[in-house]
């Protein structure tokens, strides 16, 4: 489309005066007698560029939306000069307004689109009239039609505006400049003279009232027909996916029935819907684990008194595919929360407390769903725990719920014997104790596995005055686990890193309390590590310096602490801590720690120890000194600070645990 001499509409500077006033029924009677010729004055300044269909139809609704909304004031200096009424149009002031109209909208829709301004209305396709299926367009003429058509697309849009009005509406050049000037034309002067260049030859007034101008008088022809047929038939498609997926959204499910508490339905594939079907689960016989050489959970039976319960295992699963806003969903550090990759294996379904409780397994996590006994799924709860890899003691036994401050536990099925101990009351038991003295306590267990419920130290507060953990045994030896918190307990064990071992009540009695530090971390397991003994500079006794270490699932985030336990103290002291630490770990089993100790004299000195491997200690800063050797005792202030550095055996230096 060439580029049009079109500007916004200004108010003409020769305007001295208003012109008569123009109703909206004065302006309808000119519209109505003088459509055909109003018309064609648009047809004939619209761009050829739109195609003579486009053409037409926007020629009507630009004549057919010029009337004003009310009262509207002529202007003398675009009205030529007022004749007598038999003269017809041109002694017609609401045709002087309606063709004033019709010519600025044309020019506007001639107006090449730009990124700077929004479109003008008459710029955009016309919403009415609409013919469907149909393409109309003027008769043709004959040579000299065709010939001026051309030459008229060729000029600018006010040069053609220029030549209609002075060849159709036969207005002189002076009245042609202030009709242009009113409709928005920057040059009118330019565009006569860009008109005045055009050959028109004889006869070419004449021409501009043939039919081949006239978009009153029209062909009618059908579209693309095999175009339109695609056309219909992806809209027929669009429409009925549109109207399944709206269905299948909208469907009335049975309120708190399939689904319960589930977010609706967002994707639907075999593998989603076989992941939701609990027809599908995984159950494993009772006396599988038996004759399997696997130790884990893909080998634990579908264990509980609702197993059968369908409408209940629907809702788990589908609130574990999409659980909706009023669950209660928690996971472990670096526990994917996403629905199951397909259908997961049952573990238990049953009431626990004033809950229903399913446990599934999806070969990566366990989830556990609760929702309250007496049916209703408000504040219904999803919790997540990573297992991948468990084997032997890391899947002996799952929590089913806590409340009240209490814990139950599900055992394997190769758990024989279950014991409750407080590691505290072991430490301070006498030698010899047995029972309730020692710090144990039986625990009753369910044909199903399930224990009694005991007091969790995951949920007690304030002082540590007691740590229950779970002692289990089975045919290939006793194992301790505590519970911190998540859906599996954390394995407690002791010797060197790289080789520990199931550890004894005796090996954490001291070290009971420091576990509250590893709660809600994901964590595998818990090793202690006695890595130093030191005897005391004012003869007192000997000192044991331990290392524990708190391996999460994940792999990441481990959690080191190095303490110190000075005879005759119940419980170890505190020395460093650190997390995502290589330290007292299985890949760098080295450690060095040091603590301000105060003698029985009261005098303070900087105690420092290393493992064995440890070749010398230095501490500079606030205390100097060294050692050749693993253990360092330097008199010091109290509140002195050191900077501790030490040298292995191999020549490598490692820095103290913070």
């Amino acid at each position: 489309m060439q580029s049009q001499d079109v500007a916004p509409r200004p108010r003409p500077a020769s305007a001295a005066a208003p012109g008569p006033v123009v109703d909206i029924e004065q302006a309808e009677a000119a519209l109505v007698e003088h459509y055909p010729r109003l018309v064609r004055l648009a047809y004939l300044v619209l761009p050829p560029s739109l195609g003579r269909n486009r053409r037409v139809l926007t020629a009507h609704a630009l004549t057919q939306r010029t009337l004003p909304r009310g009262r509207a004031s002529g202007d003398s200096a675009v009205l030529p000069a007022q004749k007598t009424a038999a003269e017809g149009r041109d002694g017609d002031p609401g045709y002087a307004y309606v063709r004033l109209r019709v010519l600025r909208t044309a020019l506007e829709a001639g107006r090449p689109l730009t990124f700077r301004a929004w479109p003008t209305r008459a710029q955009l396709p016309p919403l009415l009239p609409q013919v469907w299926g149909l393409r109309l367009f003027p008769r043709s003429g004959g040579a000299d039609e065709l010939a001026l058509d051309q030459r008229l697309s060729a000029l600018s849009a006010p040069a053609r505006a220029a030549f209609v009005l002075r060849g159709l509406e036969r207005m002189a050049d002076a009245d042609v400049r202030r009709v242009l000037a009113a409709a928005g034309a920057r040059d009118p002067a330019a565009a006569l003279a860009e008109a005045d260049a055009v050959d028109t030859g004889e006869g070419a007034d004449a021409l501009l009232t043939s039919p081949e101008f006239d978009p009153c008088s029209l062909h009618a022809r059908p579209t693309d027909l095999m175009r339109r047929r695609q056309h219909i038939k992806a809209a027929v498609a669009a429409a009925a996916a549109v109207a399944v997926c709206g269905a299948l959204l909208g469907m009335p499910g049975d309120g708190w029935g399939p689904d319960g508490a589930a977010a609706p339905p967002y994707a639907r594939n075999p593998a989603a819907q076989a992941a939701l079907d609990p027809g599908k689960l995984t159950l494993v016989p009772a006396a599988a684990w038996e004759s399997s050489a696997r130790t884990d959970f893909s080998v634990w039976p579908a264990r509980g008194a609702l197993t059968g319960d369908k409408a209940l295992l629907r809702r788990a699963l589908a609130v574990w595919a999409r659980p909706g806003g009023s669950v209660q969903v928690s996971a472990t550090p670096g526990t994917p929360s996403g629905a199951p990759p397909g259908p997961p294996q049952l573990l238990y379904a049953g009431e626990v407390d004033q809950s229903r409780v399913v446990l599934l397994y999806d070969g990566l996590r366990i989830a556990r769903y609760a929702e309250a006994k007496d049916g209703g799924t408000r504040g219904a709860a999803l919790d997540f725990a990573r297992v991948d890899g468990a084997s032997g003691a890391d899947a002996d036994a799952l929590v089913l719920g806590r409340t009240d401050g209490n814990v139950r536990y599900l055992t394997a099925p190769w758990v024989r014997t279950a014991v409750v101990r407080d590691l505290l009351k072991s430490a301070a038991a006498a030698p010899g104790a047995t029972g309730a003295s020692s710090g144990t306590t039986p625990l009753a267990r369910s044909a199903d596995g399930v224990t009694e419920p005991f007091a969790s130290p995951a949920l007690q507060s304030g002082a540590c005055h007691s740590w229950n953990v779970l002692e289990l045994t089975d045919k290939a030896g006793t194992r301790l686990s505590t519970d911190l918190g998540e859906l599996t307990p954390a394995r407690l064990t002791s010797g060197r890193p790289g080789r520990p071992g199931d550890a004894s009540a005796a090996d954490w009695a001291p070290l009971a309390c420091s576990l509250a530090d590893a709660r809600g971390q994901g964590v595998r397991s818990v090793n202690s590590w006695s890595y130093a003994r030191q005897p005391l500079p004012d003869g007192s006794g000997t000192a044991e310096w331990l290392c524990t270490r708190a391996d999460t699932w994940r792999g990441g985030g481990p959690r080191v602490l190095a303490q110190f336990h000075a005879p005759g103290q119940r419980f170890g002291a505190v020395a460093a801590k650190a997390e995502n630490a290589s330290a007292c770990g299985a890949k760098d089993p080295h450690v060095l720690a040091g603590v301000l100790w105060k003698s029985v004299k009261g005098d303070w000195y900087l105690l420092a120890a290393g493992g064995k491997d440890t070749a010398s200690v230095r501490a500079t800063g606030g205390v100097s000194g060294a050692a050749r050797s693993n253990l360092l005792a330097v008199r010091a202030e109290q509140g002195a600070q050191a900077e501790l550095k030490g040298t292995l055996n191999s020549g490598r230096e490692i820095g103290g645990l913070r």
